[in-house]
């Protein structure tokens, strides 16, 4: 692991029963950096998030985080770890019940002893990086979508953690929201040093504002580098992910034996 890589997944295979979803699979995030994982859906994007979070245990391989193992079986080290991390879900997974203060509040109450006065002040400060600091006495249900995502973002942001992780944060938005967004992702992680790993296959946001990019199919790394690098490949699964082609290497139909045979027709 390079001194500068925050997380190292090294040769992990992971899936249910027989059905492997990655297959020995290996990737490094750097200090730092904002990376994207890119790939069409089921490819295994948000899987690599729960493995690196510890929600599941791979198969074969490790994953490292600042050089030590995460071992899903240590819950105190696994507890830490997580304090370490902050997660942005793909719908905000926010409290419906509380305010926006509240939502953003939480894991400050939760995880910390801080007197009420340095939560308050927090949280207005994590609010406005987020420009919504005048929402901060607004419920959930008073908002627009784009601003529950930034909510979330806040909420993410909260504890101050080395990496923040998106699971498809431009899923649902506005043209309007999912420029802020994206942006704000990007201000963010210049602003705080954190690293930003972003699961989506939005193509054009995720080329504007990562540094690196790995591309998974079908369970695999089949390339990685900077958006300039696989925009400017002659792969044909590059190209037709990046370009977003009906033919090429990825298929529409799912394998199976013909259909006259599970029709029990003769061909």
């Amino acid at each position: 692991m390079g001194n500068d890589a925050l997380v190292s997944i090294q040769g992990v295979t992971f899936g249910y029963d027989s059905r492997d979803i990655l297959s020995d699979v290996s990737l490094e995030f750097t200090r730092g950096k904002v990376v994207a994982i890119m790939g069409s859906s089921g490819c295994g994007k948000t899987t690599l998030l729960r493995l690196i979070g510890g929600v599941m245990t791979p198969r074969a391989g490790r994953i490292l985080f600042s050089g030590a193992q995460v071992d899903t079986g240590d819950r105190a080290a696994l507890y830490a770890l997580r304090r370490r991390m902050g997660m942005l879900f793909q719908f905000g997974a926010l409290f419906t019940d509380l305010s926006v203060f509240e939502n953003v509040a939480y894991p400050l109450r939760e995880h910390t002893t801080l007197a009420e006065s340095m939560i308050r002040d927090i949280v207005l400060m994590k609010l406005n990086a987020v420009g919504l600091r005048g929402a901060a006495a607004l419920g959930i249900g008073e908002i627009s979508g784009g601003m529950a995502r930034r909510v979330a973002l806040a909420r993410a942001i909260a504890l101050d953690p080395e990496i923040i992780m998106y699971d498809e944060p431009f899923t649902g938005l506005d043209p309007i929201a999912l420029g802020i967004t994206a942006n704000l992702i990007r201000r963010l992680n210049d602003a705080t040093g954190a690293t930003s790993l972003i699961v989506s296959h939005d193509v054009h946001e995720c080329f504007q504002i990562c540094d690196y990019t790995y591309l998974l199919s079908g369970g695999r790394v089949v390339a990685h580098g900077t958006p300039q690098e696989l925009q400017a490949t002659e792969d044909p699964e590059v190209r037709q992910f990046i370009r977003g082609e009906p033919d090429g290497p990825v298929r529409f139909d799912y394998p199976a034996p013909p259909i006259a045979q599970d029709l029990g027709v003769a061909a």
